[in-house]
């Protein structure tokens, strides 16, 4: 075949360190337009950003050309260096690692409505627990030892 046709789609979700409340709601929708940004400016497509005060979720779909893991690097880091250069003492900072989970097609409208509705969501549920079913949803086991930083 002479061409190449992808259609990747991911649901990322991180942490700040130590699930700090620090994405406090004054800074929050600057924060996911500048990851929004982030993704564009990699040639992605960020179709929602959203989150709450300790966490974060995109769902994007991006190109086949950069590793997961190299965008992701680009993505924390580019967010981590601008945060503390235009809010100095936000107290922002991010969690080592993160999840990331492939999306289909079909199930975008799930996921955009499940980002859209976050803050809705955490007054039953913590980031631990929402975490942990969303790894069992995909069919892993979480490592309680190495999972929390």
């Amino acid at each position: 075949m002479p061409q190449t046709f992808t259609q990747l789609h991911y649901h990322l979700v991180f942490s700040t360190r130590h699930r700090e409340p620090t994405l406090v709601p004054a800074i929050r929708e600057r924060v996911w337009d500048y990851l929004g940004g982030i993704v564009r400016g990699e040639g992605g497509i960020p179709l929602r950003v959203g989150g709450t005060a300790d966490h974060v979720h995109l769902l994007v779909t991006l190109r086949q050309t950069d590793s997961l893991a190299e965008f992701m690097r680009k993505l924390k880091g580019n967010s981590s260096t601008w945060m503390h250069e235009t809010m100095p003492g936000c107290g922002v900072w991010w969690q080592t690692g993160y999840g990331a989970f492939t999306v289909s097609h079909s199930a975008l409208g799930r996921v955009r409505e499940y980002i859209l509705n976050q803050d809705e969501h955490h007054h039953t549920r913590t980031f631990q627990g929402e975490f942990r079913k969303l790894i069992r949803k995909h069919g892993l086991e979480p490592d309680e030892v190495h999972m929390w930083d």
